[in-house]
């Protein structure tokens, strides 16, 4: 008999585009959606899958179009990965969820409680980068961030997740250092109550810009877990710890 912490390989044709995911716990269980990084996938979420599938959530992983077991797509963007999620979660018929997001499927993550507020009940955003406000914000530092891209390609020809397609990285990059103040500005159409986890000092990510997001933002708390940048990965109990009560309070009224 299956664990009901193993997860079980699914997909999903999403506007002709077909999806990977990985569902751990009980289907009966309150949604918890989770996207992962750039050069990532699906499977570096089972841990905490099998954590919150333990606790009795329904954990939904997504592998991103052209990321692990999904489809490769001719062009990748932002607004594309955005809509993708808002597309799969149509097929699945999830109403209202918790979105959790590392790096950037904490951006994408993000934008989803940016275009439907009342969807997203919770919003986990793990170490995200966020976009300069305008021309004078510092970009990420491209060393850095170019490292870690290379360690989830190590990681992922090492057989976990399937690969990526590396037509991915540079578009996604390019968007995620380019000025956006209309992100900025669309945190204040968030209405779940969010919890923002930063890596600390160890992450490329400023813990400094998390503040700001975190601020930004009508219902959000920010947390330090000093891991670096792949926080649930290094540091997995320190992780559930924080977001198990997190999902698990109820609602405000």
């Amino acid at each position: 008999m299956r664990s009901p912490g193993t997860p079980r390989a699914r997909n999903v044709d999403v506007n002709g585009t077909l999806l990977g995911y990985r569902e751990t716990g009980a289907a009966g269980g309150r949604p918890v959606v989770l996207l992962h990084a750039l050069a990532s996938s699906a499977a570096t979420w089972d841990q905490l899958a099998a954590e919150l599938g333990g606790a009795g959530f329904r954990v939904i992983a997504l592998d991103l179009p052209g990321h692990g077991s999904s489809a490769r797509t001719p062009t990748y963007g932002l607004a594309l990965l955005r809509d993708q999620v808002r597309a799969f979660l149509d097929e699945l018929a999830l109403t209202r969820v918790d979105l959790i997001g590392h790096s950037l499927g904490g951006n994408v993550a993000t934008l989803v409680a940016q275009s439907e507020p009342d969807r997203v009940r919770r919003l986990v955003l793990e170490d995200i980068p966020p976009p300069p406000r305008d021309d004078r914000s510092a970009p990420p530092r491209r060393g850095r961030t170019l490292r870690l891209i290379k360690l989830g390609l190590a990681q992922l020809a090492g057989g976990r997740g399937g690969g990526f397609d590396r037509g991915v990285v540079r578009p996604i990059i390019a968007e995620l250092r380019a000025p956006n103040p209309g992100w900025w500005h669309d945190l204040a159409a968030v209405k779940a109550p969010t919890l923002v986890i930063s890596g600390g000092p160890g992450s490329h990510n400023s813990p400094a810009r998390l503040r700001e997001v975190a601020s930004a933002l009508p219902d959000a708390r920010m947390v330090t877990i000093e891991a670096g940048h792949r926080i649930h990965s290094t540091r997995p109990a320190e992780f559930a710890a924080a977001v198990l009560p997190f999902l698990a309070a109820p609602d405000s009224a």
